[in-house]
Parts: C-alpha cells; structure tokens; sequence
C-alpha cells in the first residue's frame, strides 16, 4: 500500500472538539469503548473459526492487554481480534459510519452531555479523542496475505496511512494523552476505570505497566504451564529431628522430606470476570456464589436477605440477578443500585426507563444484549421494547415474592419487616404490581402474628354481616341516611404510645394491624382508593361500639350535660369535643380520638414541615370520651363544685393525651407540676 494522507470523510470543520465535549464528565469511557472494540474484533474472529472460514491457532488465547506507560505518557490497547485491512481501516476509520454527520452534529451538540452517544454511531473508536492528542492505529487482518497498516491522526480531520510493522493478527491502539489526562496513564486509576466498565467482559483483559520489574512465585513442579518461564529450581532440605526410640536410643529421624520448588515468572491474573455468575443457569449456582458475587460487586458484607436470578432467551435476551438488602430503616438510606450491562459490558447504574423506579432499592445486575441504547434517553424511555423489559422485570419480582409466600410463608414473614417498605413502594409505584401484591402483603397485627388482607377482612367481613342482620331488625325508616358501609381495618402506629387503647381491644377479643413505617400512611390510602369495600381506621381515631356498653338516649343525658359544663370550664377548649359513654373496661377514665380524617391531614401538614403547629388549628376532631362507669369520673360528676375538680379534669385530659401522642413540651410541664400538687393532697 503507498502512503497515504488525506482528510477524514465528514462534512464538518472539526469533529474532535465536539467529542471532546461529549460525555465531558465521563472522559474515562474512552477506555470501555476501545475495550469493547476489542472484544468485538475477538467474538468476531472466533465466530469466523466455528463457521470454517479461518482457522485459530492451536495454541490461541482470546485476550486484551493494556499497557500504561507513565513515563511517555501513553496507554497502548492490544487485542488479538480479526484486525483490519488498508480497505477497512478506510471504511471504518476515515469515513466516520453514520449518514448525515452534519446534520447529526448539529442536532446533538448542545445536548452532548446529557446523551450517551459514543459508541452508538461508531464513533466508539473516536472517543480515544477526549484524551489524547494523537492516537496511532497498527492493525493486521486475519485475511490471508494481508498487509499490516499503521495509522494515525493527531486530533484535526486530517490522518496519515502507511504500511506498517505488526505481525501478529489483531490491532494495537496507541493513545498519546493530552497533559489534562495524564492519570490514565497511572496503573492504579487504569485498573480503577476498567473495574467500573470492564469487569464482566467476555474477553480476558490484563493490565500491566510498561517497564515494571518482573515479579515472581513459588510453585510446585507438577503445577507448571508450558507458558511459564522458570527462573530456578529451589530445593528445600529434608527436616529431620532427634528422637528417641522404642529401646530409649536417640536417632535421627526425617519428619518431612526434601521438596522442590519452581521460581517463575508470576502469572499474569485478568482484571474481569468472563463468566459472570449471571450468565449460568441458575441451577448451577450455589448459595455461596450468589453471597459472594454480592460482596465483589456491591462491597457490601451484610448477606442479601433473598435475590432473584433472571434468566430470559424470549422474546427478548434478559439475563440478571436482582438482590434485597437487608435495610437498617433507622441508620440506612433505602437506595440500591442496579447495574445495567449490555453483553457483559456496563452501561450505566440505576436507568430508570429500563427499571422500574421501586425496583432502584434492590441491587443487583441486569443484562440485556437486545436493548436500544439510542442516543436519547428520551428515545429509550418511549421505546415498546424497553417498556416490555422493564414489566416482564416487575412480574418476575411479583411471581418470586408471591411463590415465596405460598410455599415458603416462614421464610416469607422472616424477611417481610425488611422488605415491607420496597413492596408497598412497589404498590404505589406500579399499579400491576399492586395487583398482584395485593393478597400477598403481609401485616403484623397487635399479637405478632402475620395476616394477609383476606385473613384480616375475612373475621371482620363475618362480625360487620351480624351486626348488619341485627340493625336491619330494628332499623326504622333510617333509609335516607348516609351510611358508610365500608369494613374498618384498625391500625396501630406506635405499640407503647397507644398500649391504653390496645389493652382496651384485647379485652374485647378485637384485633389490629401494626403500621409504623413512614411509607404506610402513603400505602394505607392508596389501598383504600383501590379498594371501596374497606377503610383503615387508627386504634384510637373513634370509640368502637365494641368498648362501650349499650346505653338508652336518656340514660347519660343528665351526667353529659353537666361532665361537658365542667370539663368545658376547666379545659376552655371550645374545639375540643366532649362525650360520656360507659366503657366496658371501668378503669379507664378517658379517652382521647382523633378522626381519621384529622390525622391523615396532620401528617400531610407535617409532610410540608408544618408539622410543628397546633393539631387543634385544623377542627374540633379531637373528642374526650368520659367513661362513665370510671370512680374518677363518677366523682368528679358528684363534686362539680369541688376547688379540686378543674386539676382533676386538666389532669384525665393529659392523661388521655399521653395514650395519643406525646405532650407539648409546656404541656408536659404543666403536667407534672400538676401530679405533685395532686399527690401533695394525700398528705393532708
């Protein structure tokens, strides 16, 4: 081939200031592109010996080596692919393989940034331009009789072509960094890169630095490769000892024998993992291994609690482990990272078009060699195809937690307080996940005992269909009356805070789920929007007809009037309502509820930070239920007029209170004085 020095075939003035500008943030994905290139150019080759059409050598080993040379600031990329000829090299270099480049350039030029584009138009190879000045190509083709080409370029539009030197099939590239990204050239930072990007390639890529010292390791003789090279031969003495025989004789006595060693030069050890654990089918895979392949990826030695191994072949390719963490809610941010490949080779973490958003608290790797990787995010998140991989991930997500709780409901509810949160995400999140997910969520009720929703309706569907036979046999012309027909599932949120009103339901044989997480309230409301049959009502939001004993209208007429006229004056809360009802259990005096309604839009409120104001700014939802059958209250009834009575009513009220939610700071002052001057009356 005669020399040959021409301009690049694109119809712009200067493209390299543009690729430069692309992926400024991420300059280092230079290196996975031109290692992926070289992967490229191995699979392609060996697919060439499996189909006749060239034949490998015997002694042929895929590999990739990087060389880092600090000293004369390069990086050199090896690989020992197909290579190319003066005619390809043409092709595929000089004029640049997309249509339109003008036009392209233009479109995308401002958005550069934002778009992962290198790589997706073969520019793959133009992306050595981000950081280095001059890149040199020495490639030799596999064909038979091929010519050996050596090309460079020095970062305008114009290159020079000759024959070259190489004379081994594949392609070496060489990159003379620019004096801003000189790191690249540092072994450490290298290795560091091509972890990130290159650690599940299916080549072996090694990484060396150029004129390092040989390094050495001992090893046995049976365990030499025709490949290594021996140093020396290191005999090691018998060891022997002095011990005294079966006549009382000393003697010598050899205790282990002479042994020898080889002294080679150490093994290179590949940076990446060729068959990564995702790639097996998962009856091939232990325990173990998915523990450790946890650790190597995630850095992360707390044991997964559960993962789930995809492994897809239709209608698209989707491979991939997908792992729950064990969250620690109180120290832990709940955010995972899923890791995107496309043929072993990483994408980038956490795509949210190709994974669904509640699916981000898990962490694990997914790997689609079909998926678009379209210049636009944009592009990828309309794509069909990549909506389609994103639900088939969620249903798999669904059918493994569902068959877990079926068939494995102990390790089922092991695991449910640590993955409870990412599941009722997942609800609101995604309605077909809720669909699914529905009878299958669990809820912990006051006795530790896990219920699913048809558990927890099924007694309280039962209870509300007795109780509706009973009032259809005394109801009387009630017909235009709004009723809310709708079951009540009763909810605690804080075990010590409300234990008044849990022992209140315990004596009555009435049950309650526990909801303390942030995410419940979210979960509960969602749940009742979907569902019209039922309602969830906190433990202490009203007083069931279950805790009062059944009273005429006029039985508590009089004690009402006069219990509403004492507490109103000793309160002076006039948004506070006051009731008398006769509560089954006598040694409570009061009672504190708060409406639903009321609670759900203070934590709406404390959700916008407001939480700091007085509940009582937004209506007279709080109500004091006076137990009529309580000795307190009977007296105070009695001795109305009494100097101690308003202490006495201020006192029922904070005690009522402190079983709802924790006092005011002055409040609780107030409080306290208040139980010394109460005790101080005893001692009168």
């Amino acid at each position: 081939m005669s020399n040959k020095h021409g301009s690049l075939s694109i119809n712009s003035d200067n493209i390299f200031p543009i690729i430069k500008k692309w992926l400024y943030s991420d300059q280092d994905i230079f290196y996975r592109e031109l290692v992926s290139n070289g992967c490229d150019a191995i699979t392609k080759l060996k697919k060439l010996d499996m189909m006749g059409e060239y034949e490998l050598p015997a002694d042929y080993k895929a590999k990739l080596q990087i060389v880092v040379d600090p000293d004369n600031k390069k990086v050199t990329i090896t690989d020992n692919g197909l290579g190319m000829t003066a005619e390809e090299v043409e092709e595929y270099i000089n004029q640049i393989a997309f249509s339109g480049a003008t036009d392209f350039i233009e479109k995308y030029k401002d958005k550069a940034n934002e778009d992962q584009i290198i790589g997706h138009f073969g520019l793959g190879f133009y992306s050595a331009f981000m950081v280095a000045d001059e890149v040199h190509i020495d490639t030799l083709s596999y064909k038979k009789g091929a010519t050996a080409v050596h090309w460079e370029c020095d970062g305008g539009t114009e290159f020079d072509m000759t024959d070259g030197i190489k004379e081994e099939v594949g392609t070496t590239i060489t990159l003379f960094l620019n004096e801003d990204c000189l790191a690249y050239a540092n072994e450490y930072r290298a290795r560091e890169v091509l972890e990130k990007y290159c650690s599940f390639m299916p080549t072996a890529i090694y990484l060396s630095k150029a004129n390092a010292p040989e390094e050495y390791e001992t090893i046995d003789p049976a365990d030499k490769l025709d490949t290594d090279t021996v140093i020396e031969t290191i005999v090691e003495e018998a060891k022997t000892e002095e011990k005294e025989n079966e006549n009382g004789e000393k003697e010598i006595v050899e205790i282990s024998p002479a042994t020898e060693k080889l002294k080679i030069v150490k093994r290179p050890v590949p940076l990446n993992d060729t068959t990564p654990l995702w790639t097996k089918n998962p009856t091939d895979c232990t325990e173990e291994e998915y523990k450790e392949f946890y650790r190597n990826v995630f850095h992360d030695y707390k044991e997964p609690l559960f993962w789930i191994h995809l492994n897809m072949d239709y209608p698209f390719n989707l491979k991939g482990i997908l792992y729950f963490p064990k969250i620690n809610t109180e120290y832990d941010s709940i955010e995972g990272t899923i890791k995107l490949y496309n043929n072993q080779v990483f994408i980038a973490d956490n795509i949210k078009e190709v994974i669904p958003e509640f699916l981000m608290l898990l962490k694990g790797v997914i790997d689609c060699p079909d998926l678009p990787l379209n210049v636009s995010r944009s592009a990828l998140q309309n794509d069909g195809f990549v909506k389609k991989i994103s639900e088939y991930i969620t249903k798999k997500v669904a059918d493994k937690l569902i068959g877990m709780c079926k068939t494995e409901t102990e390790t089922y509810e092991k695991y449910w307080d640590d993955i409870s949160p990412f599941i009722k995400f997942g609800c609101l999140k995604d309605e077909k996940f809720c669909d699914k997910m529905n009878d299958y969520i669990l809820f912990k009720n006051i006795d530790d005992k896990y219920l699913t929703l048809p558990e927890i309706l099924k007694p309280v569907e039962e209870e509300k269909t007795e109780g509706e036979e009973t009032a259809e046999a005394t109801e009387e012309n009630n017909t235009e009356e709004y009723k809310d027909d709708r079951s009540v599932i009763y909810y605690v949120t804080d075990k010590n805070q409300q234990s008044q009103y849990i022992n209140l339901f315990r004596e009555q044989g009435m049950d309650a789920v526990i909801l303390d997480h942030n995410i419940d309230s979210s979960f509960i409301t969602q749940l009742e929007r979907r569902n019209d049959k039922y309602k969830f009502m906190r433990i202490d939001a009203d007083v069931t007809g279950s805790l009062t004993e059944e009273t005429s209208e006029d039985e508590l007429k009089d004690a009402t009037e006069t219990l509403k006229d004492v507490f109103g004056k000793a309160l002076n809360n006039d948004k506070l309502t006051i009731q008398v009802q006769k509560l089954k259990n006598a040694d409570t005096p009061s009672i504190i509820t708060l409406s639903e309604e009321g609670r759900r839009m203070q934590d709406m409120m404390k959700m916008y930070a407001m939480g700091g104001m007085d509940p009582s700014m937004f209506g007279g939802d709080y109500t004091l239920t006076l137990n009529f059958n309580n000795a307190l209250v009977q007296y105070i009834l009695n001795n109305k007029d009494s100097e101690h009575v308003p202490m006495f009513c201020e006192q029922l009220y904070d005690l009522a209170m402190i079983s709802n939610q924790p006092l005011a700071p002055e409040a609780m002052t107030k409080f306290m004085k208040r139980s010394n001057d109460i005790m101080l009356l005893l001692t009168k």
